[in-house]
């Protein structure tokens, strides 16, 4: 079998780029003219494998994958759906560390397209301003819709907290699982895979310590 680069890549799990690669027609086409084009290639696709797609079940799924991937799965593509991220005066002089932990991801890896499931802890300091805590979870969400790999979600992540808090002093940890490692290839059901990016302070061993204490906290009820 002759040696393919870019099917090492992905078997890998490996990113190239830092920003999501998008071309620079990407939103040229309407949400619905996407949608049809995109039906048409599931339609395809089904064909292909022989589906019967006259059958009551089938019909309309290409429908159903090209609305998902345009007005779901993969909205964070689609810079309009950024989530606005209002910050605040800390009034009360709150000076340690905020941690938003157990934050439920659903991705899509971008080398399979197979989901990528599982939970990312966000932490950062006040240097004079703070953003509302569902905020947080916008941003964590919106960056997750996309074709994905965990090490540049991690890294999205932070830097978009940095802008919108004005302060290098956030960190993210994500635990996940991928199912283009649990379902096909190596077929591991058990591994999970953990990436961290850690700003400013959170470089520095204690504080980076006591952030991951914090994530151990079995939070209660």
């Amino acid at each position: 079998m002759a040696y393919d680069f870019k099917d090492e890549i992905g078997d890998n799990h490996i990113a190239t780029n830092f920003n999501t690669p998008l071309r620079p027609d990407a939103f040229d086409l309407t949400d619905e003219q996407k949608i049809e084009s995109i039906k048409k290639d599931v339609e395809n696709i089904l064909n292909t494998l022989g589906m019967d797609l006259t059958d009551d079940s089938l019909k309309g799924t290409p429908n159903r994958v090209a609305k998902m991937f345009v007005k779901e799965i993969f909205e964070g593509l689609n810079p309009a759906k950024k989530p606005g991220s209002s910050t605040f005066e800390n009034k009360y002089k709150y000076g340690e560390m905020l941690v938003e932990k157990n934050i439920t991801i659903y991705s899509t890896c971008e080398h399979h397209l197979l989901p990528i499931v599982g939970r990312a802890h966000v932490a950062y300091i006040s240097n004079g301003t703070v953003v509302g805590l569902s905020k947080m979870n916008r941003i964590v969400d919106f960056y997750a819709k996309r074709p994905q790999v965990q090490e540049r979600l991690t890294i999205q992540i932070v830097e978009e907290l940095k802008k919108v808090l004005n302060t290098q002093d956030v960190a993210c940890v994500i635990d996940a699982k991928h199912l283009c490692v649990n379902s096909r290839g190596i077929r591991d059901i058990e591994s999970s895979t953990v990436t961290s990016e850690f700003g400013g302070k959170f470089k520095d061993e204690n504080v980076k310590r006591e952030f991951l204490d914090y994530i151990k906290l079995d939070t209660q009820f």
